[in-house]
């Protein structure tokens, strides 16, 4: 049988309908790839809070390639700590904006390949600006989403990028774009790594469960 995505999407969509990843809520309201790219960037391996905080003090200094190539190293750092791994991520989207000044004439790239070639760019942040930015298909795939994918039997893959081709195959497109920011909060609110909250889950008539030894 077909793993239902249908039903478990639209009650992800019910139980988290008021939970938005802030890299959504950046693209919803400033309509700027540039900055949905940062925000992405800034938010891996942070918190939601903690990223909005500081896209909020970066966007009053700099919203444009230019204007962030433009700021010493030091002050990004200052601006943006304490997102995780705040001094290499300085010096990142500084190379990303003269990369994007350069090679792509101030213009976010919109395609995956491109995308990837910026340095410090993956499969998950390229996907996520792809869908949010630009409107268009991609599964962005962290371990939220490969832990949460094998955990409800939908796939059985080792890593993300095997699990982002499995449900290339298998995930109809319509769910491509929140797949991503429904099971990351899914993940962060309930089904957590170790001892998820599998009583209070919104699709556990429709989880295997695989992999689960112990739950609340």
């Amino acid at each position: 049988m077909p793993f239902p995505f249908k039903d478990v999407i639209e009650r992800f969509k019910e139980f988290y309908k008021s939970d938005v990843p802030v890299v959504t809520k950046i693209a919803a309201e400033k309509h700027d790839p540039f900055l949905v790219l940062i925000g992405c960037l800034l938010s891996l391996r942070t918190k939601d809070e903690t990223t909005e905080k500081a896209m909020e003090r970066l966007m009053k200094r700099a919203r444009t390639p230019a204007g962030l190539l433009s700021l010493p190293t030091e002050e990004v750092e200052k601006i943006i700590y304490p997102v995780g791994f705040y001094k290499v991520k300085s010096r990142l989207i500084k190379e990303i904006s003269r990369t994007i000044i350069e090679k792509y004439h101030n213009v976010v790239p919109d395609t995956l390949d491109e995308l990837l070639t910026l340095k410090g760019v993956g499969r998950k942040t390229a996907n996520i600006v792809i869908t949010e930015a630009f409107g268009s298909p991609g599964i962005a795939v962290d371990t939220h989403v490969h832990r949460i994918s094998n955990r409800l039997g939908a796939v059985k893959t080792r890593t993300p990028d095997e699990t982002e081709m499995a449900l290339r195959e298998i995930l109809p497109r319509e769910y491509w774009a929140v797949y991503n920011r429904l099971l990351v909060t899914h993940g962060k609110r309930t089904c957590t790594p170790l001892s998820p909250w599998c009583g209070r889950c919104p699709v556990r008539a429709f989880c295997g469960r695989v992999g689960v030894t112990r739950s609340r």
